[in-house]
């Protein structure tokens, strides 16, 4: 049954590269010949929930994404994040730069509009402009502000830099939670950690019986001028640790939030009056 499972999801997975290939390499012959870019966004979306289908993905969603350009920032499991969130809602993600070298995933995450930082380089003021940037020209972004992936079990501190980007473009932050279930508990296939290889990690997800995909949209966080952001970093990780332990104990169809909720720093404030996919 698993050789069955692996040689249908491989074909089909493959399958899907070569169709996104196909379709990025058309949107850069259509850019050349009429010198004006199209927006990639929809055929974006359109592979991820493709790549999604092909993984065996059962996704349960809680909240609602803005529809106004916000920094999307999430607890990070896998690679898997991406075609996930990426299918639920148009954004832009920062990568660190190995993906970008993958064969093939790193050329389509670049042609999908992918943000690449090198980790420890210094250059993460860099990256915050080029957020910040992105925000301004009407684009979400997602970054995932741990700064690593995790075994799925618990959200690590978050990182300040990169969110100062929200400030500068002017924007909210809406925080996600997002978890992977195996049988009523933590999936230990889905965490890509560690020195584990894409290829090698791949081939066990398309092997085994799907995982379930719990993803919760938190309302967003309005900013203002003088805000601690180590203050607002340590109540972010929080919200999103608390929807990571909703869907991990199966919650993920409690009632959701509504209205103002209290945060730390006095100069956030709160809205779930954001509009609905």
């Amino acid at each position: 049954m698993e050789l069955i499972r692996l040689t249908t999801r491989f074909t089909l997975f493959t399958g899907l590269l070569a169709l996104a290939a196909s379709l990025a390499g058309t949107l850069l012959l259509v850019d050349a010949l009429f010198r004006s870019r199209i927006d990639r966004a929809p055929f974006a979306r359109f592979c991820f929930s493709g790549a999604c289908r092909c993984l065996g993905f059962r996704v349960s969603t809680r909240g609602h994404f803005s529809e106004r350009p916000v920094l999307y920032v999430s607890n990070h499991i896998s690679w898997s994040d991406i075609p996930v969130l990426g299918g639920m809602v148009p954004l832009r993600f920062l990568s660190k730069a190995e993906v970008g070298r993958w064969p093939v995933i790193g050329w389509l995450a670049l042609q999908a509009g992918t943000l690449f930082i090198q980790r420890g380089s210094g250059k993460a003021g860099q990256a915050r402009d080029e957020i910040a940037n992105t925000l301004l020209r009407g684009q979400s972004v997602l970054v995932f502000p741990e700064g690593t992936t995790t075994a799925g079990v618990t959200v690590l501190p978050f990182h300040s830099r990169l969110l100062h980007a929200a400030l500068d473009a002017g924007v909210d932050i809406q925080p996600i939670s997002i978890g992977y279930l195996r049988n009523g508990r933590p999936d230990h296939l889905a965490p890509f950690i560690g020195d584990d290889e894409f290829h090698h990690h791949l081939i066990r997800m398309l092997r085994q019986p799907a995982a379930e995909v719990g993803v919760i949209a938190h309302p967003t966080v309005s900013l203002r001028e003088g805000c601690n952001m180590s203050e607002i970093c340590g109540e972010l990780q929080q919200r999103v640790q608390e929807g990571l332990g909703q869907i991990q104990t199966g919650r993920l169809s409690d009632q959701e939030t509504t209205g103002p909720a209290s945060i730390a720093c006095p100069e956030i404030q709160v809205s779930s009056v954001d509009a609905r996919r």
